[in-house]
């Protein structure tokens, strides 16, 4: 099969939520990545055969194909398509998977694949609104899902949700509170380490005054913690432990073999597995355990032959588990801290992990890196790169 190969990834910084990127119009944060990405590369734009973004609650300024929007808006070529993808929190990752499939397939060579999202400016499940399908004529769909026939005749009318998911894991791994806020509160240290030591200085591009995630917190304690309130009566879930509403973009360009050679690319990382699975719906957030195992099956890896780990912090449990059922070492897993440091601009996670994946690996002279995140509806990508230099 052909090789399909990460040329170069940039990101924006993270913003918080009503930060420094809320104001902007969520195709003005792709372009950034996009742009920033075309010119680290010097490719010419016109070669380039697509520009897949992730996003998701995709209404108001993310409506109308967004990535499209942001590829125009960046200032490149009108003759370059751009594709929206929803995978939900896996959205930006399922982008690099398409655009490595399509240059793995040999119909595309060059590939610009990320994701884009203002979470401050659109509220998470906005598309899912009783707002929306007011307007649309249907006021009494208040629910996506318990609405479906088929779906309630499988699942019943039982609450699916991030946050009950996020506890019902808790109960059935034991996670105490404490433990929870122990996670969460060295992913704050870990980002922070990496910030002071300039870890994310060669993939962050500065937006305007913006040049760090906004979302760290630093001097935090579990006593502070411990003065949440849980967002369930009797719950473990705090927004201590879970990741951040925030805003941002990130893009990495995809080549194939002919490409690298015509134009002369040094690529940074291999694509060296691919793949996406899904489990229990009502959980939702369990995906990443039967989806790293699957991958590492498919892939005839183990767990010791990965360098780094990076599986989205959602909610602590969620890494928590997923490390537990998989065994895999805490000391290789976000090294750099997770969602609930850097916070989650859910259709640009997917993408932001990768980039800082790959710039962790080059920097420990790792080889292989482990991509993994949970996504609604129980889904979750797995991508394993290579690399190279």
């Amino acid at each position: 099969m052909a090789e399909a190969y990460i040329i170069d990834a940039v990101r924006t910084p993270v913003g918080r939520r009503n930060g420094g990127l809320s104001g902007e119009h969520p195709a003005d944060i792709g372009a950034h990545a996009i742009k920033g990405l075309i010119d680290r590369t010097g490719i010419d734009p016109s070669a380039v055969d697509d520009c897949i973004m992730g996003c998701l609650d995709t209404v108001g300024p993310q409506s109308f194909d967004v990535a499209r929007t942001a590829w125009l808006a960046a200032g490149l070529p009108e003759s370059i398509p751009g594709v929206t993808i929803d995978r939900q929190c896996g959205s930006s990752q399922q982008a690099v998977s398409f655009a490595a499939m399509g240059v793995m397939a040999g119909v595309q060579d060059l590939v610009v694949a990320g994701g884009l999202q203002n979470m401050s400016m659109i509220p998470i499940q906005s598309s899912g609104s009783v707002m929306d399908h007011a307007l649309i004529g249907h006021p009494e769909i208040a629910d996506p899902l318990t609405t479906s026939k088929g779906w309630t005749a499988r699942y019943g009318d039982q609450e699916i949700s991030q946050f009950r998911g996020a506890e019902l894991i808790a109960e059935k791994w034991g996670f105490s509170r404490e433990d929870l806020e122990r996670f969460a509160l060295e992913s704050h240290e870990r980002a922070a380490r990496a910030q002071d030591e300039g870890r994310f200085d060669n993939e962050i591009l500065p937006y305007g005054e913006i040049s760090q995630d906004e979302g760290v917190r630093r001097g935090g304690t579990l006593e502070k913690m411990a003065q949440l309130k849980a967002l369930r009566p009797g719950g473990v879930i705090t927004a201590g432990v879970a990741s951040q509403i925030s805003d941002g973009a990130a893009a990495l360009l995809i080549a194939g073999e002919r490409a690298v050679k015509d134009h002369g690319l040094e690529p940074r990382a291999r694509i060296h597995h691919i793949s996406v699975r899904g489990d229990d719906p009502i959980y939702m957030l369990l995906g990443p355990i039967a989806a790293t195992k699957y991958a590492l099956e498919k892939s005839g890896m183990a767990i010791d032959d990965i360098d780094l780990f990076e599986c989205n912090e959602a909610f602590a449990p969620v890494p928590m588990a997923w490390m537990a059922e998989c065994a895999v070492p805490s000391e290789k897993v976000n090294v750099n801290g997770g969602a609930i440091a850097l916070g989650h601009p859910l259709g640009a996670t997917g993408a932001r992990l990768m980039t800082t994946l790959l710039n962790e690996l080059e920097r420990t002279g790792g080889r292989y890196g482990l991509q993994t995140m949970c996504e609604g509806g129980g889904q979750a990508n797995v991508t394993i790169i290579e690399v190279l230099r």
